[in-house]
């Protein structure tokens, strides 16, 4: 279950007295499901080809091309960035592509007056994403020809801006690979390649970035500043009739609006019951950590261990009316609006329309997130009063002010712009308290994201659970600054000053009598056990890592539970070790489901070995320092070696990657290295990198 990164600011969590329903927020790593694409076909450039982008970019005369590789859209924001700054600095149009809609034989094609640009992220062991694949294995397979008849791209100008996270090994591997494979080829980089972290702040890395690049790009493109101009992306218009069933109140399909029978995916998520909810931690823990199971009966909806739920989040009451008397909206929350794409090939709309002002605020868009520096500078251009503008061009021009005020204090769009007029952010928002701005809507839908669905790990196996989804969460206990936590309202009650949901859903959808529903949907994953019940498993997952190895265990269970039944008691005598290394605070206050390990390990007849290390009680090390899982392994570094070199076991991580996942592996490089009569950094390291590159090392992990 993942913890808050930098691009998500709070944890949302919903709670229901009747049902006991949580709903809170999160980001997760994405899942390591790879879908390849059909092959490329062959055809000439022509109109007739819809998977020509050569074609599209002289019919539409755009001299950039955009490729962007994005598995959770954030690469495709940067894109989409990328082209509306080249409009308005130079005029220029873009044409921006998912990869996996083109074939690139015709690459070789591109005008000498144009420029690609490749937007990339790369994600688990330094793979592409999952939209990627193809392009990827196009520009580094070296048989692979271009229309030319040989892997050459003589003279194509490029431009590579990278997206990763450097707690990662791999870290923007497939953006500099890319680069490394572009320039053998034979083409030209006209600037710096980007590279943005987020594990610290991929925005302040494309904003320190970019002005460089663009500099570089207009001189070799010869292009002059200045040639563009600021214009909308989208229009809006105000319906005064329209069939209100055929209004969009916080569904994300027509099928969802029309309640079509289908799959249940990421744009139809299912309603899905919380059947049980429970506090995991300890009365008197400064935090809280939940288990929740969602019922998934008589949806279609099937998972497998290791799998991901997606739970699709809205934004709290107050934001929503913050914005709203922000934008000088409060009293038009309700009215029926269309937004129209004026450049559909730039930007498309994010969400389904006709819908209104308040159900965009509240489900479409992400104004829960920490207002970005460069939106700021925008926004300071139509501020109500000078010291309004004064104050956001500071904040967009000094990342240091923005970092002690914006980011330090967690402020939202609607919070910033509320400071900047001096209005009172501790008190609810009316349009009484709050000074209106001249924003367009237009700019508003331009300028933030899309709300994105969290990504938790599946706790449970559906071989005992077949009906439910387990989730296990940790919700933040804290006040930082006023409105600026998510908390858990059904853990205090109705406490005012914890911000408020309407739960309800769209039209109702998330409540049927007394219970309460989540709109859910199932991603899935390659975070498996391997299939050979007889192959050793090494689970490390301290905290909330543990989340998805419960549901690995349970699946062992339920497949020990068969074989002594079909074959008798000792049926489990030549099956390998699972071994789990978990981690927590105190065995009184955060260790989870402390009551469940003795069953499996009676269950699993003596082949789970359950390992723990309690950093905040006794014992110690004689340095009086804490012990953590890593030391655990250490001192089981002979049963590890022999399960992964005698055995050829399998290992799993689950858990924060900062430090806990590479503290982690260095101890494995430790172990092996030591166990192969060599060192950790040469014989260790090989061993690590084999193991990886059999899958029979796999991370699950996240900052």
């Amino acid at each position: 279950m993942p913890a808050t990164s930098s691009s998500d600011v709070a944890i949302l969590a919903l709670g229901v007295v009747l049902a006991g329903a949580y709903l809170f927020r999160d980001q997760i790593l994405p899942s390591k499901q790879k879908v390849v694409p059909t092959a490329p076909t062959k055809f000439s450039n022509g109109h007739s080809n819809p998977r020509d982008f050569v074609a599209k970019m002289k019919e539409g005369k755009k001299r950039i091309v955009i490729f962007y590789g994005s598995q959770t859209g954030t690469a495709e924001e940067y894109a989409i960035r990328l082209a509306k700054e080249a409009k308005s600095k130079f005029g220029l149009s873009s044409l921006v592509c998912d990869p996996e809609e083109y074939d690139f034989e015709n690459l070789d094609q591109i005008p000498e007056d144009s420029c690609v640009f490749f937007v990339v992220a790369t994600y688990g062991e330094g793979e592409p994403t999952d939209n990627a694949v193809q392009l990827t294995q196009n520009l580094t397979d070296q048989s692979f020809e271009f229309s030319n008849g040989e892997h050459k791209l003589e003279g194509l100008k490029y431009v590579v801006f990278a997206l990763g996270n450097k707690t990662y090994e791999h870290y923007n591997a497939i953006g500099r690979n890319i680069d490394t494979e572009l320039t053998k080829m034979g083409a030209i980089r006209i600037a710096e390649r980007g590279e943005g972290d987020d594990d610290k702040s991929m925005e302040e890395d494309y904003l320190a970035w970019k002005d460089g690049m663009w500099e570089a790009f207009a001189e070799a493109m010869g292009v002059e500043e200045g040639q563009g101009g600021d214009s909308p992306d989208f229009s809006v218009t105000e319906l005064d009739l329209h069939p209100p069933e055929k209004v969009y109140l916080g569904e994300y399909s027509v099928r969802a609006l029309t309640k079509t029978k289908g799959i249940h995916d990421a744009k139809n998520p299912f309603p899905s019951p919380v059947s049980a909810s429970r506090e995991l931690f300890k009365v008197g823990a400064n935090r809280n950590c939940v288990h929740m199971e969602f019922n998934i009966e008589g949806s279609g909806i099937t998972y497998q261990h290791g799998d991901h739920v997606g739970v699709w989040p809205s934004n709290p009451d107050v934001e929503v009316e913050r914005l709203l008397c922000v934008l000088g909206l409060a009293d038009k929350r309700d009215t029926v609006i269309n937004i129209d794409s004026l450049d559909p090939a730039l930007a498309k709309v994010p969400f389904p329309v006709p819908t209104t002002y308040d159900t965009v605020l509240r489900h479409y868009i992400d104004i829960s997130a920490v207002a970005g520096r460069q939106m700021l500078g925008a926004f300071s251009k139509v501020a109500p009063a000078p010291e309004a503008e004064a104050f956001l061009k500071k904040l967009s021009s000094d990342k240091e002010e923005y970092a002690a005020v914006v980011t330090h204090g967690c402020f939202k769009l609607g919070e910033v712009l509320q400071l900047a007029t001096g209005n009172d952010i501790s008190v609810l928002p009316t349009i009484h308290n709050t000074t209106a701005w001249s924003i367009p809507f237009d700019t508003i839908v331009s300028s933030i994201p899309r709300l994105q669905p969290r990504y938790y790990s599946i706790s449970s196996s559906p071989k005992l659970h077949p009906t439910t989804i387990h989730v296990t969460a940790v919700v933040l206990k804290y006040d930082s600054v006023p409105n600026s936590s998510y908390q858990a309202r059904s853990v205090y009650g109705p406490v005012t000053s914890l911000p408020s949901y309407i739960i309800e859903g769209p039209r109702g959808a998330y409540k049927d009598d007394t219970v309460y529903k989540v709109p859910v949907h199932v991603r899935r994953s390659t975070f498996r056990l391997p299939t050979n019940p007889k192959s050793p498993v090494i689970m490390v997952g301290p905290g909330t890592g543990v989340a998805p190895f419960r549901g690995f265990v349970q699946e062992r269970v339920a497949l020990a539970k068969r074989t002594i039944e079909k074959n008798g008691p000792d049926a489990l005598n030549d099956w390998g070790t699972i071994s789990l290394f978990y981690g927590c605070r105190k065995s009184t206050e955060d260790f989870l489901y402390a009551e469940e390990w003795p069953k499996y390990i009676e269950d699993l007849k003596g082949k789970f070995k359950f390992q723990r290390a309690f950093s905040r009680e006794p014992p110690f090390k004689p340095d009086g320092s804490k012990i953590y899982v890593q030391d655990l392994m250490w001192e089981d570094r002979k049963n590890i070696a022999d399960a992964i070199l005698v055995g050829k076991g399998y290992i799993y991580i689950c858990g924060d990657a900062k430090s806990m996942s590479k503290a982690v592996e260095e101890v494995l490089m430790r172990i092996l290295g030591e166990a192969k009569g060599g060192t950790a950094e040469v014989e260790g390291a090989a061993e690590i990198k084999l193991l990886k590159e059999r899958s029979r090392m796999l991370l699950d992990v996240w900052s």
